[in-house]
């Protein structure tokens, strides 16, 4: 949870995370499912009622696998292990026009370890509409190549003090389609600057859990957000 505040902070949430959650809870004998979502999301009906929805089709999944599981175990004479589910939706920043989320999740169905994962979610205000956050930029391509040195030289740096130093067990730095892209403000005005996160085994070993690099807004970022968009954007520092 500590690095999660350091990664919103950086990208310019104000407040705690944990503040004004509403928590979806259901505990069986075969899982156990927790969801939730920041208090700014019941401000909004239609994000409200996309989450739950969401919930509800990822709570009935892991009860209908976890279900089957146990049935498979039984039939083979093996002990069965509970699965379980948590995803947290965290406040990134709201500006006039956008408002930024991210998440963190965590399944486990059975094996030796859970599977940690992150994902983004950008509310346009003004089209009243859910969006995908590489969906207000030109094209990856165009992210990617105004992000690419930046962002591989500052995870090289972060992977190098995780290894010691040790070049040989560092990942090579991941493509931007790979990697879960934020959206944040320093001031709530504008976005100004970008979080890229690579969980586990996209930049390291799952030991090393995930990378996060947080970039200001450059000419060169700006330049590749979709004229539509442009001006919920400055460049940042």
């Amino acid at each position: 949870m500590r690095k999660v505040m350091i990664a919103l902070a950086l990208l310019g949430m104000a407040g705690p995370v944990t503040a004004q959650v509403a928590t979806i809870r259901t505990k069986t004998a075969d899982y156990e499912f927790t969801y939730r979502y920041p208090a700014a999301v019941a401000r909004i009906p239609a994000l409200k009622r996309g989450l739950d929805a969401e919930a509800t089709t990822i709570r009935r999944n892991t009860a209908r696998d976890a279900a089957s599981d146990r049935r498979e175990a039984k039939a083979s004479g093996f002990p069965f292990r509970p699965y379980s589910y948590e995803k947290t939706w965290k406040l990134v920043t709201e500006t006039p026009r956008f408002l930024s989320l991210s998440s963190d999740s965590y399944n486990y169905t059975g094996g030796a370890h859970g599977q940690p994962a992150s994902s983004a979610l950008l509310w346009d205000k003004a089209a009243g509409r859910r969006l995908e956050t590489q969906s207000v930029f030109v094209s990856s391509a165009a992210l990617q190549a105004a992000t690419r040195t930046d962002y591989c030289a500052r995870l090289k740096a972060e992977q190098m003090r995780r290894n010691q130093g040790d070049l040989s067990s560092m990942n090579a730095c991941p493509p931007l389609k790979d990697l879960t892209l934020l959206l944040g403000s320093r001031n709530g005005r504008a976005i100004d600057r970008i979080g890229l996160i690579a969980d586990p085994y996209v930049a390291g070993s799952y030991a090393e859990g995930s990378y996060e690099v947080t970039l200001p807004v450059t000419r060169a970022i700006l330049a590749a957000v979709k004229p539509a968009y442009r001006a919920g954007f400055a460049p940042g520092r």
